[in-house]
């Protein structure tokens, strides 16, 4: 148990003293000595400097070996595949975005090996490479390694197993909106909504740090929910889903523009384009005014339109009070670790939670 508290707490604090150990975790400090001598021997943990001193000897500082093992992440859509390698400090060492239509053939598997195995060809940090995380956007039977239903890759009760043995390395299958919660840090996060704001809207969320995946691995579809009653049309067939209205599709006007587009228009003052951001943001004040009012949480703003909101959270902040009474700020708001590549590190992340375990 005091080991167990010693990783987590190294993992979340790049450096800290021995005696720093023993009185935030209430341990002794022969309990902290055997157990930090251990894992330095072991190269988990190393001593990154010394502190200044107080007059006697100077104490090391400790922190994390980063470069003690390292995981794959790989994101799936429908056009691409996103490929990331990430070490112990959770550090995208390399990455790669490729273009892969999405097919429910063999051979589509098999070129994503190929292109995985050239991602890594060369890569010294293969040595210490612990699996790979897949992250796709649908629902996942992670036990019999299905896919029950994506829209987005238009596929039902899809096999994973041959991808797996495709790749021939240890393997973690996982909904990429819960692979972005995965991503964020659960000592910073242990309760909180993960919006994921992508060309599709989709959700998560973590209790006590543990992702809450429902009776029927749907828990998080906030995409779903209906925001407008007998509005847009949905492209799961019902009419006024969140999806219609908080996607990033309602900006890129369904990917015929890049987001990145959409952005420069808005900061050079093109009032068609900020009327288009007003509405956006007006719709999801409202989804989050709900959700927080459900589930009274952290909610964390991620995806590709989350990773540019951190310039406009006054204006969506003001939005978002206006439809709740009950709060007077919205510091529960907050900006994703990861703009980009966020589906595919928390998938990759998982190898180091089962990792340390086994430690």
């Amino acid at each position: 148990m005091a080991r167990k508290k010693i990783i987590n707490y190294v993992l979340n604090h790049p450096v800290m003293s021995k005696a720093e150990l023993a009185k935030e975790l209430n341990l002794s400090m022969p309990t902290v000595l055997a157990n930090v001598n251990d894992l330095l021997e072991k190269r988990l943990l190393e001593e990154v400097g010394e502190y200044a001193s107080t007059g006697g000897r100077k104490a090391k500082s400790i922190g994390i070996n980063k470069s003690y093992c390292h995981a794959m992440g790989l994101l799936i859509t429908a056009n691409h595949i996103e490929m990331v390698l990430v070490n112990l400090g959770d550090e995208i060492v390399k990455k790669d975005r490729i273009r892969l239509k999405f097919t429910a053939e063999l051979s589509y598997c098999t070129e994503v090996a190929q292109k995985v195995e050239t991602f890594l060809a060369d890569e010294p940090a293969k040595e210490t490479l612990l699996g790979i995380g897949i992250a796709i956007p649908g629902i996942i039977d992670q036990k019999e390694r299905i896919v029950l239903k994506s829209h987005a890759l238009g596929i039902e009760n899809y096999s994973l197993r041959f991808l797996e043995q495709a790749v021939g390395m240890p393997v973690y299958f996982e909904n990429d909106a819960n692979a972005a919660m995965l991503a964020e840090k659960k000592q910073k996060y242990p309760n909180a909504i993960y919006l994921s704001l992508n060309h599709t809207l989709g959700g998560a969320f973590c209790i006590d740090g543990k992702l809450y995946r429902g009776q029927n691995q749907k828990a998080g579809e906030f995409g779903h929910m209906i925001l407008v009653p007998g509005g847009k049309k949905c492209y799961c067939g019902k009419s006024g889903c969140a999806d219609a209205y908080c996607a990033a599709s309602v900006l890129t006007e369904d990917n015929r523009q890049s987001l990145d587009a959409f952005m420069e228009n808005l900061e050079s003052g093109d009032k068609k384009v900020l009327q288009i951001w007003n509405e956006y943001l007006d719709h999801l004040a409202v989804l989050i005014s709900n959700l927080r009012m459900a589930y009274d949480m952290d909610i964390i703003l991620g995806g590709d339109v989350g990773g540019v909101l951190s310039d406009y959270m006054i204006p969506l902040g003001e939005k978002v009070m206006a439809y709740n009474g009950f709060e007077h700020d919205v510091s529960y708001l907050k900006n994703c670790s990861y703009r980009k590549e966020a589906s595919a590190v928390g998938a990759a992340k998982y190898f180091f939670a089962e990792h340390m375990m086994e430690i």
